[in-house]
């Protein structure tokens, strides 16, 4: 082993913080060694470059992280080790975590539980804020004038924590703090992060965009005078683009899923992608698979894609138009034995097609917790043994398709939201207000735990974080499409309820249509 080469590889690490295993430096002296002098110094940067976008959890470095990095630099990747198709149970996804000392993201290690101690519900809490806080402080209007390119009109304003206001013994004025809304008493509302809690007058507000609930995440500007915090304009953090996010994450893959992607895997997919012109997706919901009419509607659309099946069929519940009682199970599961031999009716469909199944609210499940597990494999068992392509997914459930990345959420929740909301909009574009509050919270489900409970531990499964090209949200609600940050949100609609109208979603040109079945 060359000692000079040996050197200038530890030197050049220690230089960034970083430092070598024995067993890394071995083989990137391996690596190396048959290089001249500048191609290595050249070949250590962009390794070092790219070590510094995994999800690193010390500066010590081994072997595994070198490998990973050259291979994204020699751009060793190959068709037949792509994912076109990926489906994740979020009960999978690993549990990332913001480090604000580090500035990044790292793999919480503490094993999960659907009922974990209470410091869970805090970390909750704590984790949204840190996700949000991070993403606010980098945006121009309050990232540091250093960090910006002394653009025009950035850095206008300073974003403050709680305890510089309660610290403070004169009134302030023209202040900005982000926080989430709570009441502690009922009908008195507050504003609390990290810091400290301090006391709302929300008399005079002047409200933004959106549907603020109890839990939500917000801007609030106003001035801090006799204990109290008096609110001017009340607003959402401002959203972040996901090519942004990505910036500041590298090769980190908080989607779930596959491994980390290097940057040729990706590119690579986005090619394959755009050439596979033809591929369709077909979202429902309220496929009420006992209702005669749903079916015979379903046969009218099977026997039109036949000639040309979609690449995916996403069917979402509720699978049953009304509740059963103590035969519930057995009719959900002859009706799933119909839903088989109705898809068998087609063969092309059937032997083409990918079919995947998201639960609804009142479909059978372990108890109405948000994440939620899939159908039981004994209710599904008729579909299994005769369609081809299937998938029984959780809800939420998270696809990945080429290089896209596609959230499905079934969940009636834009009432909720609406009833519990701090203030009613004005206007009644309330799809917009709803698209807008979803983005900006970074999160499926932002309403208080006692009107939508969620697992504690399993928060993370609800995340929007760095935003997914597509989110489904199939919600009993009008049907609506409305992009966002780049970020497009759907509803297909009740199927039954909208005259039988459905969503088509082309993933080559990321375009969503409106579809009706009318004969």
């Amino acid at each position: 082993m060359s000692v000079k080469l040996k050197n200038n590889i530890v030197s050049t690490f220690k230089m960034h913080g970083l430092t070598l295993k024995g067993d890394a430096t071995k083989y990137l002296h391996d690596v190396l060694s048959n290089m001249g002098a500048d191609d290595q110094n050249e070949h250590l940067e962009k390794l070092i470059e790219s070590i510094q976008k995994l999800p690193l959890e010390s500066p010590v470095i081994g072997r595994e992280h070198c490998e990973l990095s050259i291979a994204d630099i020699n751009h060793e990747t190959s068709d037949e080790n792509l994912e076109v198709f990926k489906v994740t149970d979020v009960f999978s996804i690993p549990h990332f975590t913001y480090n604000n000392e580090t500035k990044k993201f790292t793999i919480s290690k503490v094993e999960k539980s659907l009922a974990p101690d209470s410091s869970w519900k805090i970390k909750l809490f704590l984790d949204r804020y840190n996700i949000i806080h991070q993403r606010t402080i980098r945006h121009d209007l309050f990232a540091p004038s250093y960090l910006l390119n002394a653009r025009e009109g950035a850095n206008k304003f300073e974003l403050k924590t709680l305890d510089y206001l309660l610290g403070s013994t004169t009134k302030l004025g023209d202040v900005i703090v982000l926080g989430m809304l709570t009441q502690l008493k009922e009908g008195v509302w507050y504003l609390e992060d990290p810091t400290g809690v301090v006391k709302l007058n929300l008399s005079k507000t002047n409200f933004h965009t959106g549907l603020f609930t109890e839990n939500s995440f917000v801007l609030a500007g106003g001035c801090y005078d006799d204990e109290i915090f008096h609110v001017n304009a009340l607003g959402f953090p401002p959203p972040e683009t996901s090519a942004v996010s990505r910036q500041f994450l590298g090769n980190i893959n908080l989607f779930g899923g596959s491994a980390e992607l290097n940057s040729n895997e990706l590119a690579r997919l986005k090619q394959l992608e755009m050439e596979d012109d033809n591929a369709m997706f077909v979202f429902i919901s309220d496929l009420w698979l006992d209702d005669n009419k749903v079916m015979q509607k379903l046969r009218t659309l099977f026997d039109g894609y036949s000639p040309t099946p979609p690449s995916c069929f996403v069917f979402a519940g509720n699978f049953l138009s009304r509740a059963y009682g103590h035969e519930h199970l057995k009719v959900l599961k002859e009706a799933f034995e119909t839903l088989a031999d109705l898809i068998a009716d087609f063969p092309s469909i059937n032997e083409t097609s990918r079919f995947l199944f998201i639960p609804g609210p009142q479909d059978p499940g372990p108890c109405p917790i948000l994440p939620r597990p899939g159908i039981p494999a004994f209710i599904h068992e008729p579909v299994m043994k005769k369609v081809s392509n299937c998938i029984f997914a959780s809800n939420p459930c998270r696809l990945r398709y080429y290089s896209q990345e596609i959230v499905i959420f079934r969940e009636d929740i834009i009432v909720k939201m609406c009833r519990n909301c701090l203030r009613y909009p004005n206007d009644n574009n309330i799809p917009n207000h709803f698209v807008k509050t979803m983005v900006c919270q970074s999160h499926l489900c932002p309403l208080p735990l006692h009107v939508e409970p969620i697992f504690w531990s399993y928060d993370n499964a609800l995340r929007l974080y760095p935003l997914p090209d597509l989110i489904v949200c199939c919600d009993r609600f009008d049907p609506y499409t409305i992009s966002q940050s780049d970020c497009c949100v759907t509803n297909p609609g009740s199927f039954p309820r909208s005259e039988f109208s459905f969503k088509v979603y082309w993933p080559s040109s990321k375009k969503v249509e409106d579809s009706k079945i009318f004969s």
